[in-house]
């Protein structure tokens, strides 16, 4: 065992003898987090890294945002209630009445509000039972390259085989079908699942369509409006209804609070968690056709349903964020200097890289680079010099960020300028030079 290593297992003793194997990030990332404020993270021996990662895409407004903070601490201070199921409270009747005035109304959204448990993948469970209680149907449609969820609902229409291995038992009830270009530029994939749909095609009639415009894990293929457009109709066709997961791509990510927002598209059920809370605060729900809340009182519940630290930050973000054009209009100007310099990287790697690409929408975006092996040395390196970036893709071919959206310009550069010299030492000139020479 090397002495790096031997070092390593001393300083998380802890963590190494007493916490489950199944731990990952802190495998990339081997640094015991102090403390941790907007787009910055500080280690207990002091070092600093900008934070690319956002806590996974739960942390859109950085961290310990200061609006929300001063909000979940006067909450706190006055004894607010914390957990509540679904009992009546204040802090969630404000939350609900501030998002359905902020962000449901001013989009002509017209939706009930189901808080699920915790976590995404209990959303998506709630969405899945719900469409199928609807229909009367058990078979959903997923597709290519997608990921729900970790649960054995959402992980049957999740397409990684080492996520689908975990569960242990058969995944069904749900048949998946090519994403968007997902077989090349220009092969129609929805006259592909139209054609499958029809008799003799042999695919059972679908209780819903489940899709994510950005595909977050899956290596951030993104839909188009049209091809969206034309996925609706086909549902509607079929008796189907369309859920989109917004859980990582909504809240802002995609530069618009929905990640579908100016697609034409009224989905029947979204799915959304990660930065609902705004703090990091577990917290999910599903915004459901009025039409089709069906549920009977308690079919669907969890214990932690009644988060009230989240409704209360939850409600803050959406005050402090998204009441005023000015925060939209800013955050469009720091995506447009992000993708002008990733797709400048992206053309200065296919020297060396010839299926370099940029990828993704938003602040949802990154380089394909081909293979694992690279985008893991890419994503070390930068590691190394101070910037957590973290990899996706079904191969982890893929160097993703997730910045989170109230980023200062000056911390984005420098964050960009970390990436680029770790882009070069893995594969630029640097490093073709040294291997030429070696």
């Amino acid at each position: 065992m090397s002495n790096n290593l031997v070092s390593l297992n001393q300083k998380f003793s802890i963590f190494e003898c007493y916490e489950s194997k199944v731990r990952s990030y802190c495998r990339d990332f081997p640094v015991k987090i102090h403390r941790a404020k907007g787009s910055v993270i500080h280690s207990v021996e002091n070092h600093s890294y900008v934070d690319f990662f956002s806590g996974a895409g739960a942390l859109n407004y950085g961290h310990n945002c200061e609006p929300l903070k001063k909000k979940l601490m006067a909450y706190l201070d006055d004894d607010g209630v914390t957990h509540s199921l679904d009992f009546y409270t204040e802090a969630k009747e404000d939350f609900i009445k501030t998002f359905q005035d902020k962000i449901l109304k001013p989009r002509s959204m017209r939706y009930k509000v189901q808080f699920t448990g915790p976590t995404g993948t209990n959303a998506v469970e709630a969405a899945l039972k719900l469409a199928r209680k609807v229909t009367k149907r058990t078979n959903v449609i997923a597709f290519s390259n997608a990921f729900h969820g970790m649960s054995l609902g959402s992980l049957a229409a999740t397409t990684n085989p080492k996520k689908r291995q975990g569960a242990g038992v058969s995944l069904g009830g749900v048949t998946f079908m090519p994403y968007e270009r997902y077989l090349g530029e220009h092969y129609d994939s929805l006259d592909f699942i139209d054609r499958m749909l029809k008799p003799g095609g042999g695919i059972e009639a679908p209780a819903a369509f489940l899709i994510e415009t950005i595909q977050g894990e899956g290596g951030l293929r993104c839909v188009s409006a049209n091809w969206l457009q034309r996925l609706q109709a086909l549902a509607r066709e079929h008796g189907a209804l369309l859920i989109i997961d917004d859980i990582q791509s909504g809240c802002g990510r995609s530069g618009r609070f929905f990640s579908f927002e100016e697609m034409d598209v009224t989905p029947d059920i979204v799915c959304m968690s990660k930065s609902l809370s705004g703090y990091g605060l577990p917290f999910s729900m599903n915004l459901i056709n009025p039409d089709y809340d069906i549920w009977e009182p308690g079919e669907h519940n969890g214990t932690f349903r009644g988060n009230n630290l989240a409704f209360v930050t939850a409600k803050a973000a959406v005050e402090e964020f998204w009441s005023e054009p000015a925060f939209e209009q800013a955050l469009q100007q720091k995506i447009g200097y992000l993708h002008v310099r990733l797709e400048a990287l992206a053309e200065r790697t296919r020297e060396f890289v010839p299926e370099a690409q940029f990828l993704g929408r938003g602040f949802m975006c990154g380089i394909s680079v081909g293979r694992e092996e690279i985008a893991s040395k890419i994503s070390q390196a930068a590691f190394s010099a101070g910037l957590i970036v973290e990899t996706c893709g079904v191969h982890g071919q893929v160097v993703k960020l997730l910045p989170s959206l109230t980023i200062e310009l000056d911390i984005l550069a420098q964050g960009l300028d970390i990436l680029e010299a770790a882009f070069d030492q893995v594969v630029g000139f640097n490093s073709y030079y040294e291997e030429k020479t070696a």
